[in-house]
């Protein structure tokens, strides 16, 4: 667990960093940044998509991943949570909303991907922390920039990446065979899906419940296991 350990620590200090130089920037140029952090989040997204070799498996977990995300309303419970998050830390009402913003687009960041799922693989059935040592350094960056714009969502966000890491390097023997490299693709395709709808919702051009996809992540390497065994 150690990489994760220092995986959830660089995602913290990162984000302390951002928010601690927001203080002295103008709100025009936070701005101006928080539109180019959504172009980012796009091209990243558009580039993660094309991991997918299997555009059925994508459209069938996002259908039944909204299904499931919709009827649950996680949106609206991880608002609840940005807002109390807001409340606690006597954070203005009118940045309670990117609270919950940061801590969404944050997390998928930070966790989907194929890094976050080889890396705590290799850790969790080798012991090998190389690749979440390297991720580490990654996620630093991502979110001393991140929080700069998102501010304090993005530093709790280091709670998913510890729950979401950390789950899969104890579960990682029973994973393995449902973890395919195959099934790492299309996952990393469904979520980078969603990344693409945060980039969008970051520079205003739409308003997504994005949170509601998110039991598509969950969906998409069962069908591929289901394929398997066809």
């Amino acid at each position: 667990m150690i990489g994760v350990i220092i995986n959830t620590m660089a995602v913290i200090i990162g984000s302390i960093i951002g928010m601690l130089f927001k203080k002295g920037i103008p709100k025009k140029i936070i701005d101006s940044v928080m539109i180019g952090i959504g172009l980012c989040t796009v091209y990243i997204g558009i580039s993660g998509t094309l991991k997918g070799k299997n555009t059925l498996i994508l459209v069938i977990s996002i259908v039944i991943g909204t299904i499931v995300g919709t009827w649950m309303d996680i949106d609206k419970r991880i608002t609840t949570f940005g807002e109390w998050i807001g409340k606690r830390f006597k954070i203005s009402s009118d940045n309670t909303i990117s609270v919950a913003e940061g801590f969404v687009t944050s997390s998928l960041l930070f966790c989907i991907g194929a890094m976050t799922i080889v890396g705590s693989l290799n850790a969790g059935l080798t012991g090998d922390n190389t690749m979440l040592f390297t991720k580490s350094v990654l996620d630093l960056i991502s979110s001393a920039m991140l929080s700069v714009s998102l501010g304090i969502g993005v530093l709790f966000s280091a709670s998913f990446v510890f729950l979401f890491q950390g789950g899969i390097v104890l579960l990682a023997q029973f994973l393995q065979p449902i973890l395919t490299n195959a099934a790492i693709g299309e996952i990393t395709c469904t979520g980078s899906l969603m990344i693409i709808a945060l980039g969008l919702n970051i520079i205003g051009v739409t308003k997504i419940k994005v949170a509601n996809y998110l039991p598509a992540i969950i969906v998409t390497p069962i069908l591929c296991w289901i394929v398997t065994l066809m």
